[in-house]
């Protein structure tokens, strides 16, 4: 069972709780500034009284053979079996066969999902290693040919493959997901244009894809770049509610292009068929404590949202692009970005960014009990994001004299090491990892 699949029925809606009053400096608001529809607030009337959302986290990973680190040429037919019998559908396959999914149940407590994302990367791992196989959770492999992959026979990847070409053949990335419940009453659209200006520091904190096809990419997040080959992905229009983005499916079903809006790979999307606001900019993430602090920080975003029913309503023609420009500067520099701040007229470093983003959110996390989490996500930044650390692994490797391959071979080593959620592979982490982690932070064009 998928995660929109596991929301059906799960969704509540009651009357209207005491709203606070929004903060003068929430939003980044222009001089220029007009209230625009299409980033309309949620009434007042439909405000939910329970801001205690539910929410799921996807993650997909590569299976990795541990001898030559190159991604599994056959994937045993025996371990999605192994893998249904132990957790049911909460494992499927993904569009190349050497890439599988995971999917937690959905979840009401940050505790409940940590407890989920451990026990699901760890079981699933178990089972990898049993087969011969690890699991790695980045971007890209970077090792991996995409030319010689083979998708998985399905009737949805067939058809993707068939209509997409060399676009559907390239697309061995992985990503992470987090869906949140939306209660009844609440227009998903209009709250999605809302938090949107906060996507691209999703990605920052998430970049774990800075190769591709045995290469250096110059980029954090490759992934995004690939990603953007295909149509209706990246940022997506400013549509003024629900009733015209359904709209917008429906024409694009009328005339063939799509079945449903899961046709639909913006950056963040609302469920064609469940009330869920879905995040799908981020990266896999390699350490599990970053998927978990990005899911925690992303069910905050909306809550805060909800609680301030003022945030974020008021944009200019400009916000979009914007969003986008900061979009691309997240998956070339990642933490290291200048974010465009449309207020001020000037560049903000990410860590302002992300403090002001932390402060929003703070009354959240400590009704959400995810205050570890938000202290996890602030530290990233100066630990490194996974493809600062691959980065700085490679550079280690190479200044050693290890060759280009070899040094690509450590970097997927480290991967699987780190994906790794099983308690034995702790000491393995801590011997390939870096002596300092300043040594990581500080790499973009190394």
């Amino acid at each position: 069972m998928s995660i929109e699949e596991s929301f059906a029925g799960d969704r509540s809606g009651a009357a209207a709780p005491e709203v606070e009053p929004e903060p003068e400096s929430a939003g980044a608001l222009s001089p220029d500034a007009v209230a625009c529809p299409a980033f309309g607030a949620a009434s007042a009337a439909a405000r939910p009284a329970s801001l205690a959302l539910s929410f799921g986290i996807e993650e997909e990973f590569f299976l990795v053979d541990p001898s030559t680190r190159d991604l599994m040429p056959a994937v045993p037919k025996d371990f999605l079996r192994e893998c249904r019998l132990r957790f049911g559908n909460a494992v499927q396959d993904e569009l190349q066969r050497p890439q599988l999914e995971t999917a937690t149940p959905v979840q009401h407590s940050t505790a409940g999902a940590r407890e989920a994302l451990f026990a699901l990367r760890e079981g699933v791992g178990r089972i990898a290693r049993a087969a011969n196989m690890r699991l790695v959770a980045s971007g890209t492999h970077p090792l991996a040919a995409w030319e010689i992959q083979e998708h998985t026979s399905r009737p949805r990847y067939d058809r993707l493959i068939d209509d997409y070409q060399i676009v559907g053949r390239r697309s061995l990335l992985c990503g992470l997901h987090v869906h949140v419940g939306i209660p009844q009453g609440i227009d998903r659209v209009a709250l999605m244009n809302r938090l949107m200006p906060w996507v691209p520091v999703f990605l920052a904190l998430s970049t774990s894809s800075p190769f591709w096809s045995g290469h250096r990419t110059g980029l954090l997040s490759y992934r995004q770049s690939a990603y953007d080959e295909w149509p209706r992905s990246g940022v997506p229009d400013a549509f003024a509610d629900e009733r015209e983005y359904a709209s917008f499916v429906d024409l694009l079903r009328r005339c063939g292009t799509l079945d449903d809006g899961s046709f639909l790979w913006w950056a963040i999307r609302p469920s064609s068929r469940y009330p869920t606001l879905e995040l799908r900019i981020a990266d896999a993430c390699t350490h599990t404590e970053d998927a978990l602090a990005l899911a925690s920080a992303f069910r905050c975003l909306v809550r805060a949202h909800l609680r301030l029913p003022r945030l974020g309503v008021v944009r200019t023609a400009l916000a979009r692009r914007v969003i986008d420009e900061n979009r691309w500067r997240a998956k070339r520099f990642g933490t290291q970005a200048a974010f465009i701040d449309e207020q001020q007229r000037e560049n903000a470093p990410f860590g302002a960014s992300l403090r002001r983003m932390l402060d929003l959110l703070a009354p959240d996390a400590e009704a959400l009990r995810c205050e570890r989490e938000m202290a996890h996500l602030a530290a990233i930044p100066a630990r490194g994001t996974s493809a600062q650390l691959q980065l700085a692994i490679y550079r280690r490797e190479r200044v050693r004299g290890v060759p280009h391959q070899d040094a690509l071979a450590k970097v997927v080593d480290w991967l699987a090491a780190t994906t790794d959620a099983a308690p034995g592979a702790i000491a393995e982490r801590k011997r390939l990892t870096l002596p300092a982690a300043q040594d990581a932070a500080c790499v973009v064009n190394a």
